[in-house]
């Protein structure tokens, strides 16, 4: 977990994309020592880029960038939806800065396959030399890192998992769960349909956002993995539709 400080950091980072040592210093009263201290570790956790005099969060598509936004938040989502994953069990996680997360958390789980549309997700998994990753192939997005398109969907056709993790932009009532990306909409419909038991990952400032294109509705999931700010016409939403939330 991050210290208060290092949480006001990414905050200050969030808003301003940019700062420099010398504001962060003044602005909460601490030496520059401690701040290039501060900044070297969360540049460890890939959760901002050092740079000249400061530091910055950089494109918003950055899977590393977006893990910064809500971090404690989503650090423990991620640890409650660790949770569900059976030493021995093949697990698909799609994309997202909650799902990044949730694979490091799985680095210490015995023998469980991973399969991942997204290229940053398989990365931080690598350490893990007791389970095995599946990347699967297609068109590279290099903003977000995810792969996507027809040869993805192929891809998918060949395997068998027993559960997926699912991340998205935005929930209402209305429009369903939705991402910003119709490419990556695509495939992770596919992996709802596909899939026994799916998964959503996400923290509660998603839900009350509509974005670009529905991915499935409350009826083909399973699971909510968010945090216990999620309002509570959600919690009854999701509790009369049989959805069983984890809350961090």
């Amino acid at each position: 977990m991050l210290n208060e400080r290092q949480t006001k950091i990414l905050k200050l980072l969030g808003r301003d994309d940019v700062t420099s040592v010398n504001d962060l210093s003044t602005g909460l009263r601490v030496s520059a020592v401690t701040i290039r201290q501060d900044l070297t570790f969360l540049e460890s956790e890939g959760l901002l880029r050092r740079v000249h005099g400061g530091a910055v969060l950089g494109d918003a598509d950055n899977l590393s960038n977006r893990m910064g936004v809500n971090y404690d938040k989503k650090l423990l989502i991620a640890r409650k939806a660790a949770s569900l994953v059976n030493e021995g069990e093949t697990i698909l996680i799609e994309s997202g800065s909650t799902n990044a997360l949730l694979a490091r958390e799985l680095i210490n789980k015995r023998n469980v396959t991973l399969i991942t549309t997204n290229v940053f997700i398989a990365r931080q998994f690598r350490k893990n030399e007791q389970s095995s990753i599946i990347l699967l192939g297609g068109i590279y997005q290099h903003g977000s890192e995810s792969v996507v398109g027809k040869i993805t969907k192929g891809c998918l056709d060949q395997i068998n998992f027993d559960k997926a993790f699912i991340g998205i932009d935005g929930y209402t009532t209305k429009a369903g769960f939705t991402l910003r990306d119709l490419f990556r909409a695509e495939i992770s419909s596919y992996i709802i349909k596909k899939s026994c038991e799916a998964i959503i990952v996400s923290d509660s400032s998603k839900f009350g956002k509509t974005e670009l294109t529905n991915i499935c509705y409350p009826a083909d999931i399973k699971y909510i993995a968010t945090d216990s700010d999620l309002a509570p016409r959600y919690k009854d939403e999701f509790a009369l539709a049989g959805i069983s939330l984890i809350l961090a």
